[in-house]
């Protein structure tokens, strides 16, 4: 089948070139391949008759001929003195098509009329106990195993008493009606093949490929517009899974719809957040600053003061940082390598605010043991949950005490690192969308942005950060990294907490 290359579609300049595709010589129309298909089914499955048909159309051919040879024989039998001359009997022959008809009785074989001797011989077919494979296969034989050849056939007698009758006859006439009959039945298979593909045509025309080709020009007028009201498919009353692709392309248009005017609001949001927490650093770091002269003043009333100041600072300026992390197009790729593990959680664990005096982190991590990844992107990480733990932990008294619990397991090739705390739990209002942002925050004023963040950090490692339990004896959750390593890895620099810009 021939390929021909189709036209490059028409592109803007600033577009980049389109490959021309490679198509088949076929009907592109969903209409017009189901038309081609169905005339060609019909007419395969035609072509599982034809044997069957030709075969009954030869055996009914012979036995034509040998009712009329065996009525022809009668007429010769019919003289008393039983000499038939030679134009009559030439005569009888042709009108019976034969070259010779003999009759078997009481196990005595009888030569009634006789053609002069031809010396072809002739290829037998014995039509009292043919198998169903010869009788299909014997049109075949007559159609290709040459011309010019003699047949002899053998059946039971009807109008006389015998054991059988027997003529020989030329195929000739034969093969000329088997190809006549052929023709015709090729034309009637063909003609009905194409009325039934006609006729499924429509039939799924109507039902099938319209409401499909309405479907699909909703699907484009909307990927083009979105906002067209005329782009809005509108749903039939089939039961069927046309109606029900109906429906559910019209609800997933509403959905997109409410997505894309929520999408461009929270574009519009974030563009001014981004200017106020710019801003808003600028003034923290200036209260960061009026707050270490404070400190240097020395006095008892202002010291004591002073660290409630500086943590509210600190919380202010990391949320701050939290919402521009999250507003940014794209985290960096990360750059994966063996990362000691004790040393990124002490590190986190100082920057979270965990201490022996308040809540504090217990574990049985060698200094040896390392996870596979990035190690600034590992440090937001635990920082988040650790500070998440230490939180909830202090949710009833700044000044509880309490602890968070790490370990390390490995499962096949992956690295889970647990941590577990003794807080209070989170709440079910929190768990629902735990790690949505901006809705699944446990504290009051919180933004939800921690455990968001965490989440896509670890997803881009191959991982995956998820909550194992959550009770009133306290919060479990799992991180999960590709990759073991077996050997130390060198000890990493430790993380240096960033300075706000001015």
């Amino acid at each position: 089948m021939a390929m021909v290359d189709a036209p490059p579609p028409e592109t803007e300049t600033s577009a980049p070139q389109v490959q021309p595709t490679r198509r088949w010589l076929w009907p592109g129309g969903l209409s017009a391949r189901l038309l081609v298909l169905t005339a060609l089914f019909v007419a395969g499955a035609a072509l599982f008759v034809f044997p069957a048909t030709l075969a009954a159309y030869e055996e009914q051919w012979l036995l034509d001929r040998i009712r009329a040879a065996e009525l022809a024989s009668t007429i010769a039998e019919a003289d008393p003195a039983r000499r038939v001359t030679a134009p009559v009997r030439q005569q009888l022959l042709e009108q019976a098509g034969v070259v010779s008809v003999a009759i078997q009785t009481d196990g005595m074989r009888r030569l009634i009329l006789a053609a002069p001797r031809d010396l072809r011989t002739p290829y037998m077919v014995d039509m009292r106990n043919q198998n169903p494979l010869a009788w299909m296969m014997a049109p075949f034989q007559t159609l290709f195993g040459g011309q010019g050849r003699m047949v002899r056939v053998i059946a039971e007698p009807r109008f006389r008493s015998g054991e059988f009758v027997e003529i020989v006859t030329p195929d000739a006439p034969l093969r000329a009606a088997l190809l006549g009959y052929l023709g015709r039945l090729m034309l009637v298979t063909l003609f009905v093949a194409l009325l039934a593909g006609l006729a499924v045509y429509l039939a799924l025309n109507a039902f099938l490929v319209r409401p499909m080709q309405k479907i699909t020009l909703a699907m484009e007028r909307f990927r083009a517009d979105p906002a067209d009201p005329a782009a809005r498919v509108k749903p039939s009353r089939r039961r069927d899974e046309i109606g029900r692709a109906e429906v559910e392309l019209e609800r997933m248009q509403v959905d997109l719809v409410a997505a894309l005017s929520s999408r461009a609001r929270l574009a519009q949001l974030g563009e001014a957040v981004a200017k106020i927490n710019h801003d808003l650093r600028n003034m923290l770091t200036s209260a960061q600053i009026a707050s270490d002269r404070l400190a240097a003043i020395g006095d008892p009333k202002v010291a004591q003061a002073l660290p409630r100041l500086e943590r509210a600072l600190d919380r202010a300026i990391t949320l701050a940082t939290d919402v521009l992390a999250y507003g940014k197009s794209a985290e960096a790729a990360p750059d994966v390598r063996p990362t000691p593990l004790r040393p990124a959680l002490d590190a986190a664990a100082e920057d979270a605010g965990l201490s022996e005096s308040g809540v504090r982190l217990e574990t049985e991590i060698g200094e040896a043991e390392a996870m596979v990844a990035d190690p600034d992107q590992l440090h937001r990480i635990l920082v988040n949950l650790l500070r998440n733990a230490r939180e909830a932990i202090q949710d009833k008294g700044e000044d509880r005490a309490g602890c968070v619990q790490a370990t390390l397991t490995r499962r096949d090739d992956l690295s889970v690192l647990r941590l577990s705390d003794d807080g209070p739990g989170l709440p079910d209002r929190a768990m629902a969308n735990l790690f949505q942002p901006f809705s699944g925050s446990a504290r009051r004023g919180g933004t939800g942005l921690g455990l968001a963040i965490s989440r896509e950090l670890a997803q881009a490692h191959g991982g995956d950060l998820t909550l194992v339990s959550s009770s009133a004896t306290g919060s479990v959750f799992d991180l999960t990294l590709p990759g073991v390593v077996d050997t130390p890895a060198p000890k990493p620099r430790r993380p240096r907490r960033k300075k706000t810009e001015a």
